[in-house]
């Protein structure tokens, strides 16, 4: 049944549409994975419009391609980045907010959609600095960095099977023999007994097959490299602990390193950096932010591992590490180890962007010449 819309009524609904017309009009959108509640504000904050969308391409131009060019802010997620897109497509003023960066929607006690909506259109309207906006990267970039992330899942559940597979042999006073997962086979069945080998073999035949798709992806991570990112690749691999995959996953992450004002901004980036938590007096020793991809980093924190190694080569970087962990305490190698993580991301924007011949002793021979 219509309901019938009174001259009241409609005398509201024109005048709500001469102020979207002529009013600069801040929006906010709370992103969902079926429909996203979304709120209209006119210049003076008063709410114009408040509704529900369905989250895809086609409903976002039909609701918001209409509308004059406005500023809208969204949460950074899953579907952020192409809705980003989508709007930007139509016009628009798009902000995504960083989600650890606004606690008056994550610590309201009144959480709903369409609040969060509503606080982020206040927010926006009035200082968009307030929600620490983030930058996506390119479709181009995103969709190889999906095949980098897909490695990621293979090797993971690889080493879950493997694990679990010489847990389960162990209550039967059995034990498979030592090697890694990239060359684990049925063969290491055979030595067990006849009750432990059946209940393994279908574990160590799914990690056979998981080191086959592995070697296919790498074969296309270092097609994706030599292709797209040849020069860039080449530049970063001049540090002896950074390959092919740590150095393609640094340039897709980043992207665009004009981004940073300066290389030591990186560190901050990857969220290497020490919290802090200054009042007063008081200003105690915290950890690491573990901001940004936590892929990226725990690539980095491997190649700093590496060359705090006994196999790592002498550069400055790992006499700088060595020094820190002589300094002795229980956790000083942690902490020289995310310490070179992040001078190594530091390192590698300073190569990427300056195109730099690599030289892994430059300090030590300017001191020694100075000397």
């Amino acid at each position: 049944m219509k309901k019938n819309i009174t001259s009241k009524g409609m005398a509201k609904r024109k005048q709500q549409a001469r102020k979207q017309k002529h009013e600069e009009l801040t929006i906010g959108i709370d992103l969902g994975d079926r429909t996203s509640p979304y709120c209209i504000l006119d210049e003076g904050g008063e709410v114009l419009v408040e509704g529900s969308v369905k989250t895809a391409r086609a409903s976002l131009r039909e609701c918001f391609g209409r509308l004059q060019r406005s500023r809208i802010a969204i949460e950074a997620g899953t579907h952020s980045a192409w809705v980003e897109r989508v709007l930007g497509e139509c016009g628009h003023e798009v902000i995504v907010a960083n989600a650890r960066a606004i606690p008056l929607l994550t610590a309201n006690s009144g959480k709903s959609d369409p609040i969060d909506a509503e606080m982020l259109a206040r927010m926006a309207r009035v200082d968009p600095k307030l929600l620490r906006p983030i930058r996506h990267r390119g479709e181009e970039a995103h969709g190889h960095l999906i095949m980098i992330r897909g490695r990621r899942i293979l090797v993971e559940a690889r080493t879950k099977l493997m694990n679990a597979a010489r847990g389960l042999v162990k209550p039967l006073g059995e034990r498979l023999s030592s090697c890694s997962p990239a060359a684990a086979s049925v063969r290491l069945a055979e030595e067990l007994a006849p009750a432990a080998r059946a209940a393994i073999e279908p574990l160590l035949e799914a990690v056979g097959a998981m080191n086959l798709e592995i070697r296919k992806v790498d074969e296309k991570i270092e097609a994706i490299a030599r292709e797209h990112y040849a020069e860039e690749v080449r530049r970063l691999t001049q540090v002896k602990g950074v390959g092919t995959l740590v150095a393609l996953t640094f340039v897709l992450t980043l992207e665009d390193p004009a981004r940073f004002r300066k290389s030591r901004e990186v560190g901050c980036y990857i969220g290497a950096r020490p919290r802090r938590s200054q009042s007063g007096e008081s200003n105690p020793q915290l950890g690491i932010t573990k901001e940004g991809d936590q892929y990226l980093r725990t690539l980095l924190v491997n190649s700093a591992q590496y060359i705090l190694g006994q196999f790592g080569p002498d550069t400055d970087v790992r006499r700088w590490g060595l020094k820190l962990c002589a300094r002795g305490g229980s956790n000083a190698r942690k902490r020289a180890v995310v310490a070179v993580a992040r001078k190594l991301s530091v390192l590698l924007h300073r190569l990427w962007v300056s195109g730099e011949v690599y030289e892994p002793l430059r300090n030590s021979k300017r001191l020694a010449a100075a000397a």
